[in-house]
């Protein structure tokens, strides 16, 4: 049995009391460095009108979390605490907690990424992936959109966020592409007449940039004509409608015939098999 002397004794406690009070003066100095940081980082932020709330509350958790830990490490150096036993089977949890959730880390990532870089925001409509709809929260693990027919879209952030994003929403205009198939029989500049008139007469059709008018292609059936208007956004689906429906009325009045597919088939005989042997 080993045995210590009261002099022993009391150089130990002289020499872990000044770790002790090291490591409280590390603490509290530590306390005080982060607090400064954290102000430091608010300002930052604050100089970010558009920094989503999320992602500010988000990042602000993240930047004190890692500064604390930093606090801490310090002050269990200063005690003379071995950390890298503790380091190891730290790394080892984290590893084993991330592939057990790697489906929502990816989720939670993408969350970050649209909130940060804001492709779309609340109310835009987007085509992502097929999916369309009208976009009525983003959260940090998933985005909800809203469908044509009312129905509520759940999209996971983490395959939003790698793949193409179509947002109808961003420009003030958009682009209609209208085709029309005529007879090959048609007068080429009537058409083009009642087209032109259709498109002046409507007031949802802009000015600028010009619309554009003309002989798309010749095809089965069909001369096929292509009418490319710009419209305010909002007017798109009113203005597609009511163009369609003008331009087969005009077609109408004008005796200007628009042709069913259509196919000719020829026949061919050998000599035997004409009719009553005939050669």
């Amino acid at each position: 049995m080993i045995e210590i002397g009261a002099d022993q004794l009391g150089e130990l406690a002289v020499q872990y009391g000044q770790r002790v009070v090291l490591a409280v003066l590390v603490y509290i100095i530590g306390r005080f460095v982060v607090a400064g940081v954290m102000r430091l980082v608010r300002r930052s932020f604050d100089l970010k009108k558009d920094l989503d709330p999320t992602v500010r509350s988000f990042l602000d958790s993240v930047v004190r979390s890692v500064l604390m830990i930093m606090v801490v490490l310090t002050v269990f150096q200063t005690l003379g605490i071995a950390l890298t036993s503790f380091i190891a089977v730290l790394g080892a949890a984290a590893l084993a907690v991330g592939l057990a959730f790697q489906g929502s880390l990816s989720n939670f990532a993408g969350g970050v990424l649209i909130l940060l870089f804001r492709p779309f925001n609340v109310g835009d409509f987007i085509d992502a992936g097929g999916m369309m709809g009208t976009v009525v929260e983003i959260r940090i693990l998933y985005t909800l959109l809203n469908t044509f027919d009312n129905k509520r879209l759940v999209v996971p952030n983490g395959g939003l966020a790698n793949t193409t994003v179509t947002n109808f929403s961003v420009n003030a205009t958009r682009r209609i592409d209208l085709v029309y198939g005529v007879s090959y029989s048609a007068d080429i500049d009537l058409v083009k007449q009642i087209l032109s008139d259709t498109v002046a007469a409507n007031d949802m059709v802009l000015s600028a940039p010009e619309p554009m008018i003309g002989v798309l292609e010749h095809g089965d059936s069909a001369i096929k004509f292509a009418v490319r208007v710009w419209v305010a956004r909002e007017n798109f689906f009113a203005a597609t409608f009511a163009l369609n429906e003008t331009v087969k009325k005009a077609f109408d009045e004008a005796g200007v015939a628009i042709p069913f597919p259509q196919r000719d088939v020829h026949l061919y005989y050998h000599s035997s098999e004409l009719p009553g042997g005939a050669v």
